[in-house]
C-alpha cells in the first residue's frame, strides 16, 4: 500500500471541513448551498463531512455562492477536490464489501492513532490469515469460495500499514470473551494468540486484555473504534459497526463521551505486560 492511497478520504474530509466555514462564515443555510448545485440540504451535509466524492463544478459554484474570488485560493481548493476523488486500493474490493465499509478503510488507512474496544472477536488488525478466514466463513454464510478468499486478503492488505514503517500508534482493549469465543478449531485459536503475544511486542501497538474478573466496565454499551488524524484541522471519529450499517460520529460531545470510556477501559485492563501473561495462561489452557 503507497503511503498517500488513505490520503483521498482525508482530502474529501479536509475539502469538507473547508467548505462548511467557508459557509458558515457568509451566514448561509445548507439548504440554501444544496439549491445552488441542484443538490439537497443532505448532500451539503454529506460533502461537508466528506463521506462523498467532490464534482468540480459543484466546488466551483459553491466557491462562488461563498464569495471566494480569488484565482490561487479557488484553484487551490478545486486541485483539492480533484485529489480527493482518487479512489484508494481497498475500492477494487468493493463487490465483497458491504457499501458502507470503504469509508472505514479508508480514515484506518489515515489515521495516526486507533484506539480501540472489541468484545466479540479478535479485532480485524490483528488476525491471523486462518482466523480471520473462520470469522469471514461465519459472517458470509452462503458465500462462494472466490468472495471469501477476497474478504480475507483485503484484511490481510489493512494489517500491512499497521506493520509498515510509520504506521499508526494501535491501542487496543480486548474483552476476554473474545479470546475464549472459538473461530475456527484448536489450532486456530492457538495461533491467534501466539500472534496477539508477537504483535503486542511492536513498539506502535499496546495490546490490554479486560478480563472477566474485573465485572462491569466502561465498555458495557459494545465495541467502538476512535480514529485521530494528524491534520489538526480534523476532529477524531467514532465508527461504530451495526449488523447492516455504520455510525460515524465526530461531534464533539459524542468523541469525548468514548473517549472517556476509552480511557476508563485502558485504566481498570491489565497493562500490557500483564495481558501478555494473561495472553499467556489462555494459550497454555487452549
Amino acid at each position: 500500500m503507497s503511503a498517500g492511497e488513505p490520503g483521498s478520504v482525508v482530502r474529501r474530509m479536509l475539502l469538507g471541513s473547508h467548505l462548511r466555514r467557508l459557509r458558515e462564515a457568509r451566514g448561509i443555510t445548507r439548504e440554501a448551498a444544496g439549491y445552488s448545485i441542484r443538490a439537497s440540504e443532505s448532500k451539503i451535509s454529506r460533502m461537508e463531512l466528506g463521506r462523498v466524492s467532490f464534482k468540480t463544478r459543484d466546488v466551483e459554484d459553491l466557491l462562488t455562492l461563498y464569495g471566494v474570488s480569488d484565482d490561487a485560493e479557488r484553484n487551490a481548493l478545486v486541485s483539492l477536490a480533484r485529489e480527493a476523488n482518487v479512489a484508494g486500493w481497498w475500492h477494487s474490493y468493493s463487490d465483497v464489501l458491504p457499501n458502507w465499509f470503504p469509508t472505514y478503510v479508508g480514515l484506518e488507512g489515515a489515521a495516526s492513532l486507533i484506539r480501540v474496544y472489541e468484545v466479540q472477536f479478535v479485532h480485524g488488525l490483528l488476525q491471523t490469515e486462518a482466523y480471520a478466514r473462520a470469522v469471514v466463513e461465519r459472517g458470509m454464510k452462503g458465500a462462494s469460495p472466490a468472495d471469501i478468499d477476497r474478504r480475507v486478503a483485503l484484511r490481510m492488505e489493512r494489517q500491512r500499514y499497521l506493520l509498515s514503517e510509520g504506521g499508526p500508534e494501535f491501542h487496543v482493549v480486548l474483552d476476554e470473551a473474545a479470546l475464549r469465543r472459538p473461530y475456527g478449531d484448536r489450532d486456530v485459536m492457538r495461533g491467534q494468540l501466539q500472534h496477539l503475544i508477537e504483535i503486542s511486542e511492536r513498539p506502535n501497538v499496546r495490546l490490554q486484555i479486560m478480563p472477566f474478573g474485573f465485572g462491569g466496565h466502561a465498555g458495557e454499551s459494545g465495541a467502538f473504534t476512535i480514529l485521530s488524524f494528524p491534520e489538526s484541522d480534523l476532529s477524531d471519529v467514532i465508527f461504530l459497526e451495526q449488523l447492516t450499517s455504520a455510525l460515524y460520529l465526530d461531534k464533539a460531545e459524542d468523541v469525548t463521551q468514548y473517549e472517556k470510556a476509552m480511557k476508563e477501559l485502558q485504566q481498570d485492563s491489565p497493562g500490557p505486560d500483564e495481558s501478555r501473561d494473561l495472553l499467556r495462561g489462555l494459550l497454555q489452557l487452549s
